[in-house]
């Protein structure tokens, strides 16, 4: 159960859009980052996300429709 988003993520959708495609890569055979009691990826996503294990980057598109860093 979510208890409070993280807050490095500016929404709850950003949240789950990461948490999903961290689900993804350990349906694909990426190593869990902590140990749970759960082999759901989806709940071991969650779980690493709300313990900062999990790295991601911000891509924003500019105007003319390319991905670029966001700058802080």
């Amino acid at each position: 159960m979510i208890h409070k988003i993280p807050e490095e993520f500016d929404s709850k959708f950003r949240f789950i859009v990461v948490a999903a495609e961290r689900a993804r890569q350990i349906q694909g055979g990426a190593p869990a980052r902590l140990e749970t009691g759960s082999r759901k990826s989806a709940f071991i996503a969650i779980k690493e996300l709300e313990n900062k294990l999990v790295d991601f980057e911000i891509l924003e598109e500019d105007p003319e429709g390319e991905e670029v860093r966001e700058t802080e």
